[in-house]
């Protein structure tokens, strides 16, 4: 009685939360001891690219902008400072062949003893957080000059300081100098000045500061929020670097593994693929300092226990753009880029790139297992070039999965030659991408349905849904877009026979610097978000199962019908039962999931999104209003009652008896 009168009140508290429902119960029947397909471990990830200030100025700490003087404006985000009516002059001066990678460096004099230097104003300010300390560095010599010291200020937006070291550089060869302080106040828009203390010259270049409070608090390292809600959707793999950037807007501006890698003042600058991209957003001082370089993504990935999957150029860029490609027989060394990748990510310290990758600090293999040949390539040249990276890679590394593109659309003339081509070269990963309406999604939640299970694998490697047909401000991260995802991915995981893994695109944007959207968290100088579309990934990744089984709807898969979308699975880890199920109409649904296999009075959690107004976004200031709320669900024999409620995605969590 006691459990009765409990499965009444959990049930009529669910229909009072989650709303009236039609009066026609829908009837799932999911059988939980029928094995379908396994779900890939790796199967929900997520997929980098520097775009919309995603590295420099987001997730890589550097504060700085334009440190090295590298920036084709070498002076951009600098600006000349006098106090007091002091007076000097700054000098860009370019080393050329004695250091190609970090050619320019400047010379600052003095002519008077204090007061003159240099500020910069950072990536659209610097955040700044109270009572954490920050660490400057810089490398200086003296150019003829003795006892001159410098100034290092944090100033905030009216120009008190908030925080101040010295150094004093002591020698006429290059050296790092550092020194660290304590913010006194947050400031989200705060600058850098350097002051000269004394007369003379000195010259300067890597000029930088960083936050202490880094991921893992490494130094020089990654910005700690933002790589917590990564680390929070518990990511089967990272794609990186990108995306175009991959690519480059020419050969010579292509992504370069070698070059991000070893000392950050070594590692040459370029200009970024999405420099001025759009002119309703130009960012004409949008960058690559390859901070976060190579190693720096292998040891993301593994911090947060994702799979690395990188992505190399091959041989062709952006086809949006100059569609240059490098002649077939002079392929060689973008082959070797890729053997050597391979070996620094898994040879032994025994090995030339083993030894490198220990050298780096990380003596251990990452445990490569996937590598992706070009990015959203198409046509004959991408094909004829793909059979020479593949020959060769699988040559020496049979068992490296290989993603291949199949362009930039899920259908069409160029999708058609492609998928058809790779298919016959038996590819081991497709990767389809697709940018469209929520209608659309709503629509191909079927699309692999009737995919040929013997063929390639698909990796859904970038898709979100646009709330408007252009890239603006309109074009919003809303509940409707993140509703129609979550439907779509009902099929994705339905078919994870077919489908092994899949991506929203983008991942990161800054409020103030885009060019993309809509795109999955957003982030200011001191805070972030979670988009409606990051929760809906997020609870696939943490509620993935391990194995499908069936689930019907009057004994239909459900895909659909009434507005509902449903799939399940089985977690072996936790003995538990897992269901997704989408109700995507305006009416609340009467819904009996009946489970054969389950114990009676079982009792399971119910985690819910849901918002009535489809057009509802979260923001930096209401960063909740869409995200999960959990509540008590209790199993009546092998029946779980329920409403689900309009416009909601409702994930619920079971124990079983045991598992088939």
């Amino acid at each position: 009685m006691k459990k009765y009168f409990l499965t009444l009140c959990a049930t009529a508290f669910l229909a009072q939360a989650f709303g009236q429902s039609n009066n026609t119960e829908k009837i799932f029947t999911i059988d939980a001891d029928k094995i379908k397909t396994h779900i890939q471990s790796a199967m929900y990830g997520i997929f980098f690219e520097d775009i919309n200030m995603s590295a420099d100025g987001g997730v890589y700490a550097e504060l700085v902008k334009n440190r090295s003087f590298e920036f084709k404006m070498p002076l951009m985000g600098w600006k000349e400072l006098k106090q007091d009516g002091t007076d000097g002059s700054i000098l860009v001066l370019n080393r050329g062949r004695d250091n190609p990678d970090n050619p320019r460096y400047i010379q600052v004099t003095s002519i008077s003893s204090k007061g003159y230097g240099l500020s910069n104003e950072g990536f659209h300010g610097m955040g700044i957080k109270k009572d954490d300390r920050y660490n400057f560095s810089v490398l200086a010599k003296l150019s003829g000059a003795n006892g001159l010291s410098l100034q290092v200020e944090l100033v905030d937006s009216k120009g008190d300081i908030i925080g101040s070291a010295a150094v004093s550089p002591s020698s006429g060869e290059w050296k790092k100098y550092t020194a660290s302080f304590i913010a006194s106040e947050t400031e989200p828009k705060a600058s850098l000045r350097i002051f000269i203390k004394g007369t003379g010259s000195v010259d300067l270049d890597m000029i930088s500061l960083f936050p202490q409070d880094t991921w893992k608090r490494r130094p020089g390292g990654l910005r700690a929020d933002l790589v917590q809600k990564l680390a929070d959707m518990k990511p089967g793999f990272l794609r990186f670097p990108g995306g175009c950037i991959v690519e480059g807007r020419e050969l010579d501006t292509r992504y370069q593994w070698k070059r991000t890698i070893g000392d950050v003042a070594n590692r040459r600058m370029i200009i970024n693929r999405w420099n001025t991209e759009f002119a309703h957003r130009p960012a004409p001082d949008y960058y690559q300092s390859f901070g976060l370089g190579f190693l720096e993504y292998f040891e993301l990935a593994e911090d947060i226990g994702a799979s690395p999957l990188p992505i190399i150029n091959c041989g062709m860029a952006c086809q949006f753009n100059t569609c240059e490609v490098v002649p077939l027989n002079q392929l060689g060394p973008y082959v070797q880029d890729a053997l050597d990748l391979i070996e620094f990510a898994n040879g032994s310290v025994t090995t030339k790139w083993g030894k490198k990758r220990a050298e780096l600090g990380h003596p251990k293999p990452f445990n490569l297992k996937m590598l992706g040949v070009g990015n959203e390539q198409w046509g004959d040249q991408y094909i004829e070039r793909y059979k020479i990276f593949e020959k060769a890679i699988h040559a020496k590394y049979p068992q490296v999965r290989l993603v291949s593109s199949t362009g930039p659309s899920p259908d069409g003339d160029i999708f058609n030659h492609s998928n058809k081509i790779l298919r016959g070269l038996k590819a081991d990963i497709l990767d389809e991408h697709y940018y469209s309406s929520p209608e659309w999604f709503f629509k191909n939640v079927t699309r692999y349905d009737n995919y040929d299970r013997k063929g390639p694998k698909i990796f859904a490697g970038e898709y979100a849904a646009q709330s408007v047909a252009t890239v603006s401000p309109e074009n919003k991260n809303n509940w409707k877009c993140a509703l129609s995802e979550a439907a779509f991915m009902t099929g994705l995981e339905r078919n994870a026979d077919v489908v092994n893994m899949a991506s929203y695109a983008p991942l990161f944007a800054h409020v103030e610097g885009w060019q993309w959207t809509p795109d999955l968290i957003w982030f200011d100088n001191l805070r972030s978000y979670g988009t409606p579309d990051y929760y809906v990934q997020q609870l696939y990744s943490l509620n993935k199962g391990t194995d499908v089984v069936p689930i019907t709807l009057n004994k239909e898969i459900v895909t659909g019908q009434d507005d509902c979308f449903a799939t399940a699975a089985l977690d072996a880890n936790t003995h538990e039962l897992i269901i997704k199920i989408v109700n995507a109409g305006k009416q609340g649904q009467s819904a009996d999931f009946v489970v054969n296999g389950i114990k009676a009075g079982a009792e399971g959690t119910l985690t819910l999104l849901q918002s009535d107004d489809l057009s509802a976004v979260n923001s930096l200031d209401n960063p909740f209003v869409i995200s999960p709320k959990n509540n008590t669900v209790i199993f009546n024999n092998n029946h779980l009652k329920m409403a689900l409620k309009p416009y909601s995605f409702n994930v619920i969590r079971v124990k079983m008896d045991k598992l088939p």
